[in-house]
């Protein structure tokens, strides 16, 4: 492992980014307007609002960094791009740090404009502190690039690449007690819902909204978070094989 050469690959995929409008428009303002629509959606109900909205800025950061460096990945998988760089000194694990340092760049400018947007324009309310709500939030959208780029191992177009949407997030969605407490769930539903890193995300920012102080399941949580993404960075690092479209 070289840190110039992980550094490079970062600075690199950085640059593609600035220059790439509509995927800066995916990561900042998307994400935003949602945030908008569900304030408003509840303008009579600001207690739904800031239940809803609080988990919103973990799970939305989430599956827009899922969706972009999953389908990124893919691109530079079936582009050759990965290929050309296996063919230098270049080692996977650079590789796959570069792309993952990038897309954390990335990740965390996009869930501090979501937070900050909610906190100061939006009114969104919570007993916890709002820089926790920040860190978690960055947390989260890292874990969706993580898990983006272990998932595009498994794709052959941008096509498939977008089917692991319905295939790979949704369910934890379902699960993670965003729609019905755990504790409600059917015993195998629990254990699903158990082993899916979306429900950490998901209780860890509820204990925010619950609690003034940190708790030791929020901390609990986090670590599990953080566990998360650097399985899924070894795992991708794991799939780095040549291959051409």
């Amino acid at each position: 492992m070289s840190p110039t050469l992980t550094l490079r690959t970062a600075a690199r995929i950085l640059r593609q980014l600035r220059h790439d409008k509509r995927t800066i428009a995916l990561i900042l303002v998307v994400p935003t307007v949602l945030l908008t629509l569900l304030r408003y959606l509840f303008d009579d109900q600001p207690q739904v609002f800031d239940r809803i909205g609080l988990i919103m800025l973990g799970v939305f950061p989430f599956i827009m960094m899922f969706l972009l460096t999953s389908v990124a990945m893919l691109r530079e998988r079936t582009t050759g791009t990965l290929e050309r760089l296996l063919t230098t000194p270049i080692g996977k694990v650079d590789i796959l740090l570069g792309y993952g340092l990038a897309f954390a760049v990335a990740a965390a400018v996009q869930a501090t404009v979501v937070s900050i947007t909610a906190f100061w324009l939006l009114g969104l309310d919570t007993r916890g502190d709002g820089w926790i709500v920040v860190v978690l939030a960055i947390a989260n959208a890292v874990l969706g690039m993580a898990l983006g780029l272990f998932v595009s191992a498994f794709a052959n177009s941008e096509f498939q690449a977008v089917q692991f949407m319905p295939a790979f997030v949704l369910p934890q969605a379902l699960l993670c007690g965003l729609f019905a407490p755990r504790e409600q769930m059917a015993g195998w539903l629990q254990a699903i819902s158990d082993v899916l890193p979306m429900t950490y995300a998901v209780e860890a920012l509820q204990e925010v909204g619950a609690n003034v102080e940190p708790t030791s399941t929020m901390w609990r949580d986090l670590t599990i978070i953080v566990a998360c993404i650097l399985v899924a960075l070894l795992l991708g690092a794991a799939t780095l094989r040549r291959r051409t479209a």
